[in-house]
């Protein structure tokens, strides 16, 4: 699976998982530092549409493809995201024909305690 362009600018590498959408990994350096020792809110906010991206693209790959265009999205940051690897999940709670709907998750050390989630909603054109 390949990631959009802006994960490369954002450092985001995968980590495969058995019979699961991707897990993304964004590592924290100077490219993505917000004030001081801490995470920029935009940086967690592309690490979340991109694991809701892989999440789509992985799940759309098994019903044969599609294109997405995104409609909407809504972050709600939680902690502040320290200097340390960052992870994210996607999660599709609804593919229909058209949309899509898709939450995702950010968390460092446990993922019981997430920095910050979001919810995403995608128009599907199918191939």
């Amino acid at each position: 699976m390949t990631l959009p362009p802006y994960a490369e600018v954002l450092g985001l590498s995968i980590e495969p998982r058995d019979a699961a959408a991707p897990l993304l990994v964004m590592p924290f350096g100077d490219h993505v530092l917000g004030r001081p020792g801490f995470l920029h809110g935009g940086a967690i906010s592309g690490l979340l549409e991109m694991a809701a991206i892989v999440a789509l693209q992985y799940a759309l790959e098994e019903e044969g493809g599609g294109r997405i265009k995104p409609v909407n999205v809504t972050v709600d940051f939680m902690r502040g995201g320290r200097d340390k690897p960052t992870r994210a999940e996607g999660i599709v709670t609804r593919l229909g024909t058209r949309v899509a709907n898709v939450e995702a998750i950010a968390w460092q050390d446990d993922r019981a305690k997430p920095i910050a989630s979001a919810r995403m909603n995608y128009l599907i054109v199918r191939d």
